[in-house]
């Protein structure tokens, strides 16, 4: 059945592919303190008001928020088509010994779905073990960050989660937080920063050393959040009656 699935995606996706990045999510302006996650769907806005202390109560959000994020003008983004990698990627959960490397293509330039399954596999729920087809666009943009960086391996914080919040683009399979040892996350997010054509989601998480990276719908969003790390974790909690399956003997 995943096998399907994965050939549907691929399928639609080589149909789509082009100088803009699609997947799931519309975003707004971020400018005062948000939870964690929101910065992914599109978080609200600052209040307004036009009285003394409405204003002062802006500044002072700003000054003290967790998050603060925008929306990237199109004239600011990539304007020439996307090259394609080498779909070389080196995924490693660190921790554990779960790590794949596989190239995405095959020969004549078409998804290889193997490789899209192995990928998936390492990119899954890791409280549930659950896994969902990732999306082959976020490989894609994941195989141009890993060549950039001389092929080191990209440490996968978080892929596909199986969570309350099902808003997020974790939960759709689009987004992946990444770490590269030796590797700012700063460099990381500023290289990912020339990949997008329209319809990326980029963020840095300071405290807890990782860029997160998403496909969605345009605009494209940025964002930066101070948060400690753990601060979200009510949201990442699997769905409420999710029971883990007893395995067969």
């Amino acid at each position: 059945m995943l096998r399907l699935v994965f050939f549907g995606v691929a399928f639609a996706t080589l149909l789509t592919a082009g100088p803009r990045i699609a997947s799931a999510e519309q975003s707004e302006t971020v400018e005062t303190g948000t939870s964690a996650t929101d910065t992914e769907d599109g978080a609200a806005a600052a209040p307004t008001g036009n009285d003394t202390r409405a204003r002062k109560h802006r500044r002072r959000s700003r000054r003290h928020a967790h998050v603060s994020g925008r929306v990237v003008p199109e004239e600011t983004l990539r304007q020439d088509p996307l090259p394609r990698p080498s779909g070389n990627l080196h995924l490693v959960f660190p921790g554990v010994k779960d790590e794949v490397e596989v190239n995405i293509y095959n020969a004549d330039g078409s998804y290889n779905i193997d490789s899209l399954e192995q990928a998936s596999h390492v990119l899954r729920c890791r409280r549930t073990e659950t896994e969902k087809p990732m999306d082959p666009q976020l490989l894609m943009l994941l195989s141009h960050i890993y060549d950039h960086f001389g092929g080191k391996p990209l440490e996968i914080v978080s892929g596909y989660r199986n969570q309350r919040k099902q808003t997020s683009n974790h939960f759709k399979g689009t987004a992946s937080d990444i770490r590269i040892a030796g590797v700012s996350p700063k460099k990381v997010r500023e290289f990912a920063e020339t990949l997008d054509g329209g319809g990326m989601g980029i963020g840095i998480y300071p405290r807890s050393g990782f860029v997160h990276i998403d496909v969605r719908p345009p605009p494209s969003f940025r964002w930066i959040d101070y948060s400690a790390p753990g601060s979200n974790e009510a949201e990442k909690r699997p769905p409420r009656g999710w029971r883990r399956k007893k395995l067969q003997s």
